[in-house]
């Protein structure tokens, strides 16, 4: 196996359908998405739910998604995969308490909440700099994390050098992020989500079908599955119980900023949000999000992983197998796309298509983000405050070829999925209870939100480059997130209280204008319990089905089915109450 493909008529006919509808849809919605800016950078708020929450799938599935799940399942067995799991309680926490308030605030982005919660000089240079921190710095990290997925990709099924790949991502997502504009991305992201679970599916369907595997029932009680197959770590081995199980479940999905599911909500999740037509709408698309997300999106993926386990059982057969892929690349991460290489012609054009829809969903969902960062809240609010709608247009168009200029420089520079995966986390360690707090504490401020998104990365870079060569004891990756998240919050909860609150007339307003109360939080605290037990419940029955265990299956699904219907009555109650002003 020289790990290139070559592609007949009829794959080519399907890559060429997948482009001609992509383009298509831009083209579409070219027109109305240049006549102003609230339709180029939020669809002109009026996304219906089921828009909503399958374009949150799209952009949140990316050629990285299969390869990091592959590369969690083969360290340590499925358990791994709570490291992202954890996520759902903030994704519900986000649904039922913090989207409203999102909706209630009227902003056009998460960074222009910094000038409605905060005031003075501090909050304009937060809003500013988060805008090219997150819109550029960190965005073109996350993308080229996406990027070094389909660079892998690209070099395995089709033996294609990575600038190639590049160039190729590069023009299509220009293309049809800045033709389109957020409607266009909406749109092409419910294209784009139906091809990329039929791509996953074909892909499974080979992979369990290789002579190897034997089929699914020989696959699933081979020894190197089976001992893959729980959904938790084994208690026994600690530092893997704590690192993948405990430290996400009782810290990090509350307690830790990462793209896609930040506490409180942020990113493109947000922006989705603020495009709803209705607070309704934004939470019906927030949860069918939560629930296709977590309970059946991964599982084609998770059962192409165990397949791997037997085709290819470590890392010294995946570099035999594929002797042309560069050796710094030869990770986990790469025995995905190694196993899509036993799809036959036919059916191949498809998974490319599938594999190019996961890429291009996501890089054109943070090229969007980023976009609209850099003209909304850097441009329009510290360059040309004059700018009218055109040049905003034009100002959001050329950051999306910049920020795809730079993902092409650094993602030749990444090497593993999970590596940056860890290295992300560490970075956002210790921030996240600031968004959560920030709607309904007033004493925090600017500043706190300054100390906190510096000193996390500080100390994150310093204890992944610099604490290594001191000759001090080895740290695991928990480890380093525990002293991130430890020193971070005694630092901005520090400053919070020496330093001054923000003005009273700007705390009043905000106040006023997002009308949080106790009923709201109460009934959402409890709504956010239920979903998250129904979601869990769900996955775990649609794993043990998949298990042939009828009777925990049987049980999971009852639980998920109870903990639904509970929801109705308590989403009632919770939009039961008149919208409460502060005074």
């Amino acid at each position: 196996m020289n790990g290139r493909i070559l592609l007949n008529s009829w794959d080519w006919a399907a890559v060429a359908a997948f482009f001609a509808i992509l383009f298509g849809i831009a083209a579409a919605c070219s027109r109305r998405a240049g006549r102003n800016a609230g339709d180029f950078f939020l669809s002109g708020r009026s996304m219906p739910w089921w828009l909503i929450g399958i374009s949150m799938c799209a952009a949140s599935t990316s050629t990285n998604s299969a390869n990091m799940f592959t590369e969690f399942i083969r360290n340590s067995g499925l358990s791994e995969n709570w490291k992202w799991w954890a996520f759902l309680l903030t994704g519900m926490l986000t649904v039922f308490v913090y989207s409203r308030l999102w909706v209630r605030s009227g902003a056009k982005s998460d960074i222009e909440f910094y000038e409605l919660r905060y005031s003075g000089r501090a909050a304009a240079f937060l809003r500013g700099f988060r805008a090219i921190y997150l819109g550029i710095v960190f965005n073109v990290i996350t993308t080229g994390l996406v990027m070094l997925a389909a660079i892998k990709i690209g070099q395995t099924l089709f033996g294609v050098d990575q600038w190639t790949v590049i160039a190729i991502t590069a023009v299509a997502s220009i293309v049809y992020s800045a033709l389109g504009g957020f409607r266009g991305a909406i749109y092409t992201d419910f294209f784009l989500f139906v091809i990329i679970m039929v791509g996953a599916v074909v892909g499974m369907i080979y992979a369990i079908g290789h002579p190897a595997v034997g089929g699914f029932s020989a696959m699933m009680s081979n020894p190197a599955v089976r001992s893959h197959l729980s959904f938790f770590p084994d208690v026994a081995n600690t530092d893997l119980f704590v690192s993948v199980f405990v430290i996400p479940i009782a810290i990090q999905w509350w307690n830790v900023w990462y793209p896609g599911s930040e506490p409180g909500g942020g990113g493109y999740i947000v922006q989705r949000m603020l495009s709803a037509k209705s607070e309704n709408h934004c939470v019906a698309g927030s949860v069918l999000y939560q629930v296709v997300n977590y309970a059946i999106r991964p599982w084609p993926w998770y059962l192409t992983a165990f397949a791997s386990l037997i085709v290819f059982p470590d890392l010294a057969s995946l570099q035999k197998a594929f002797p042309n892929v560069n050796p710094a690349l030869v990770k986990g991460d790469l025995a995905y796309p190694a196993m899509l290489t036993f799809v036959p012609n036919g059916w191949l054009g498809v998974v490319a298509a599938s594999m190019m829809g996961a890429l291009f969903s996501t890089v054109a969902a943070h090229l969007s983000m980023g976009s609209n960062y850099v003209a909304n809240d850097f441009w329009k609010r510290f360059v040309r405050p004059q700018a009218g709608e055109h040049e905003l247009i034009l100002v959001g168009r050329v950051t999306v070829v910049a920020l795809m200029a730079l993902t092409a420089v650094i993602s030749p520079l990444l090497i593993s999925a999970g590596a940056v995966f860890n290295l992300i986390l560490q970075i956002g360690a210790g921030t996240g209870l600031i968004y959560l707090l920030r709607w309904f504490w007033m004493r925090i401020n600017a500043w706190s939100e300054i100390t906190a998104m510096a000193v996390s990365f500080v100390v994150a870079v310093f204890l992944q480059l610099v604490y290594p060569h001191l000759g001090m004891p080895p740290l695991l990756a928990w480890h380093r997130l525990l002293i991130v998240m430890g020193v971070t919050t005694a630092a901005w909860v520090g400053v919070t209280f020496l330093t001054p609150p923000t003005e009273a007339t700007r705390r009043a307003a905000f106040e006023n204008k997002i009308r949080a109360n106790g009923h709201d939080i109460a009934w959402g605290l409890l709504a956010m319990t239920l979903a998250c037990a129904a979601v869990y419940a769900a996955m775990f029955a649609v794993g043990f089905w998949i298990y042939s265990r009828a009777v925990p299956a049987a049980a999971m699904t009852a639980l998920s089915a109870v903990a639904g219907v509970a929801l109705v009555p308590t989403l009632k109650r919770l939009n039961s109450a008149p919208l409460a002003t502060n005074n």
